[in-house]
């Protein structure tokens, strides 16, 4: 079974590019290309893999950290483009007087070079002037020879980048349908309680607020196995974000409606991967409120994780997820949609127009939750 070394390969591709290599276009695009490939193959493995969520979960991973280095690289091989464009049709002019010149000196006989009106004086002083002007028109020439097949290179590259780009939407998209299917099919963890459906649907009835909701949460529990998880105070502050993206809103910002609430809003890409970033116990996952569809973990007692504004939710209620686990995507364009952003090179930045809510509530109470996550990553 190779999977593992292949996931490890893209992983260690995508946290290794050099300072260098990623102030090239042209470099970053094939880094980003390679990186692609990889989770290709890794898709590949992940059937035979003994733990298809987990194997999935970093295919997906690996899919979204390789389009965002595409998109990256096609954007700024575009601008290094119309750049280059720019600056040699603001030189035209200069470009046919010099095209000019070395065309005559090369089509001129030599005896008629090296002849002068006013004599074998005049021919040598040509000739000196003619020494210190030639290496400077082969310089210029040069120069612009460079900037030429550069921008031919950078052509090529952004429709074989845009190519690849699709391959890796349309494999993202297969990696995302897998996942759902094995998360369905899934059989293989444990439960702390069964849910009450009738008891969950009094509770949310009768509650108007999310704290109400959860104070109510261990009145849906039936059997609920005694004990929690291990202790996570420790990893305060350094909990990775449950999805990639850009803080939107901090705790008690309002919104346009002049809305504040105690939790952060982070901006993400269209499907994203929304993960636990602990080991939780999922203590309800569906429809709540008016904040869309929510699940709520919970990674050790007394300590609720609420994310809110998913469009597919994974996992029931109840069970004890490993930390890294899927709970549910995004929203935003499908399959056809996503395809759409690969056509447009001149907008390849399938911007974060969806956003995940997160609080953080300990004994009910909202807590800052950047005071848990780690977002030195952010923007």
């Amino acid at each position: 079974m190779r999977f593992l070394p292949t996931c490890c390969a893209v992983f260690l591709l995508c946290g290794t590019l050099s300072p260098a290599l990623a102030q090239d276009p042209a470099a970053a695009a094939r880094a980003a290309s390679e990186q692609l490939s990889l989770a290709a193959e890794a898709l590949a493995e992940a059937e035979g893999a003994q733990n298809r969520v987990k194997a999935l979960t970093q295919v997906i991973s690996a899919y979204e950290d390789g389009l965002e280095a595409m998109r990256d690289g096609l954007r700024r091989a575009s601008l290094r483009e119309q750049a280059l464009g720019a600056e040699l049709q603001a030189r035209e002019a200069e470009i046919a007087q010099l095209l000019g010149v070395l065309s005559g000196m090369g089509s001129a006989p030599v005896p008629v070079l090296l002849m002068h009106p006013s004599g074998p004086v005049g021919t040598a002083r040509a000739g000196m002037i003619l020494s210190e002007v030639a290496p400077a028109l082969d310089a210029r020439a040069l120069e612009l020879r460079d900037k030429v097949q550069e921008l031919s290179v950078l052509r090529v590259l952004q429709q074989s980048a845009a190519d690849k780009l699709q391959e890796g939407l349309e494999g993202v998209q297969e990696a995302r349908t897998a996942l759902s299917t094995a998360m369905a099919e899934r059989t293989d963890l444990p439960r702390r309680f069964t849910e009450d459906p009738v008891r969950t649907a009094l509770l949310i009835a009768s509650t108007e607020t999310l704290e109400g909701f959860a104070s109510g949460l261990s009145e849906i529990a039936v059997d609920e196995a005694p004990g929690s998880l291990p202790d996570i105070t420790a990893r305060k502050g350094a909990l990775p974000l449950p999805a990639e993206g850009v803080i939107l809103r901090r705790a008690g910002e309002a919104d346009a409606a002049g809305i504040a609430r105690p939790g952060i809003l982070l901006a993400t890409r269209p499907r994203a991967l929304v993960t636990s970033p602990s080991a939780a116990t999922v203590r309800y996952r569906g429809p709540l409120l008016d904040y869309g569809n929510v699940i709520i973990l919970e990674p050790q007692a007394g300590i609720l994780l609420v994310f809110a504004g998913l469009d597919v939710v994974y996992g029931q209620a109840g069970q004890v997820l490993p930390g890294g686990s899927p709970v549910g995507l995004m929203g935003g364009a499908g399959t056809e949609g996503d395809l759409l952003l690969a056509a447009n090179v001149q907008d390849t930045g399938a911007r974060r127009t969806q956003t995940l809510y997160i609080e953080v509530r300990q004994d009910n109470s909202p807590v800052d939750p950047l005071t848990w996550f780690k977002t030195d990553k952010d923007g």
